[in-house]
Order: structure tokens, then sequence, then C-alpha cells
């Protein structure tokens, strides 16, 4: 499958508290593994390129599977996360699905980075996928289309909920409440039954997952509109 996907990743390495957080590593890898086996092209930005830092609480156990533990023992792919292109270095014609990643990190960076807006917004109207998990959604707050238009407005989407926010012991920490300002933007906010279960929701090109546990489907649905493509 001749097709290229451009991750996207934090640059964030802590809270406004101090305390560290970064990148979720398995909501990158399981999303790299699956791409992998089918063959596609894969690349990793981050809003001002560079190192890209892991969140702690990911890197241990249960939560640090096989895929995440096979990336931090292999130096090749760790040194993918210390040189991370920029936004601008990707032409959005060589972008056929653009996939952001999550970690609370994302909440900082990704909403008003000028180099990812300009970038979503070109895949998105060349008809590209834009695909998210977890954090990962917050990209998609202000972005807007060339006609104006948020393009998330009367959309289906899903995130990290507040609920998980609150269960996962964050809450206070958060700078916004994504869920909220999804909602507050016009989006149709969806999530799933449990917290932390797998729930992925696609509108049309625009995919997104709703936790850690979602990235490995969301990437499997992203493919699958790949393939009702060719």
């Amino acid at each position: 499958m001749d097709k290229r996907v451009v991750h996207v990743v934090t640059n964030v390495d802590h809270y406004e508290d101090g305390a560290p957080t970064g990148l979720w590593l398995s909501e990158l890898t399981h999303a790299w593994d699956h791409f992998a086996e089918r063959g596609l092209d894969q690349r990793i930005i981050s809003p001002v390129g560079g190192r890209s830092p892991l969140e702690p609480r990911a890197l241990k156990w249960p939560l640090l599977d096989r895929s995440a533990n096979a990336w931090l023992r292999d130096p090749r792919q760790m040194a993918r996360l210390e040189t991370t292109q920029r936004p601008e270095d990707i032409d959005p014609l060589d972008c056929d699905v653009l996939f952001f990643t999550g970690g609370h990190g994302v909440m900082w960076d990704f909403p008003d980075s000028p180099g990812l807006q300009t970038l979503t917004r070109a895949v998105w109207e060349r008809g590209g996928i834009v695909a998210a998990v977890c954090h990962g959604y917050c990209a998609l707050l202000n972005t807007r289309l060339t006609t104006g238009r948020l393009l998330v407005m009367d959309r289906m989407v899903t995130g990290f909920s507040w609920a998980e926010e609150v269960l996962a012991g964050v809450a206070g920490r958060m700078p916004y409440n994504a869920e909220a300002e999804m909602r507050r933007r016009g989006a149709i906010y969806l999530k799933g039954l449990l917290p932390f279960g797998p729930h992925v929701v696609a509108d049309g090109l625009l995919v997104t997952g709703q936790n850690p546990g979602s990235a490995k489907a969301t990437a499997h649905k992203v493919t699958a509109l790949l393939d009702k493509a060719a």
C-alpha cells in the first residue's frame, strides 16, 4: 500500500506544576506497528520539531505493553523521538493520513500551533484522513477550514473524557476540559459506555479514538478507509 502516514507528537514535558508528562508511547507504537504491517510509509512530526518527551506513567507496569517496550529497547526507534520534523517540513500532498497521538502534553502545544493547523487544513481539504487518539483530539479544537468553519463543527468525535481525567487522578492538573471544549465548538462528542475501554468514532475521513486503549482500533479504522478509497 503506497500511502504515507504522518504521526504528530508533543514537545511538552511537564504540567504547569512542574510534574513530568509527554507522549503516551503506546498510542504511537500501536498505530505505528499496524501501519508498518500494512507497508505504509511513516514519519513523525511535532509542533516545533526535535525531541518528544515520554509520559513516565505510561512506561510502568501494567501500562507498558509489548509494543511500547519494544520501542524503548530499540535505539533506532527512540532516535525518531529525538529528531522529529516540523509541520512545515511536510508537503500536504505527501500526507495521506495525519495521525495525532496523545499524552497530556499535547493539551498545551497542539491546539494553537499555526503549523499544525495549516497542515491539518491542507490534508483535510485535499481529501486526506485526519485521525486522533486520546488527547490528540485537542489538535482539532481550533483548526479552521478555508471557509472559516471549524473542522469539528457538527462532526462526531471522541477523545479522552472528563470522567477519565477524574478517574485517572489528573483532573486538577488540566488546563481545560477538552470534552467540554469540543462540545462548545459544536462538535458532537461521543464516548464509550465504560471508561478506558476501546472506543472509535468515524465521521467520514475524521477518525478519533477515546483513550490509549483505542489506538490500535483507530489505526485499523484508518486502514479500512484507505482500502475503501483504493
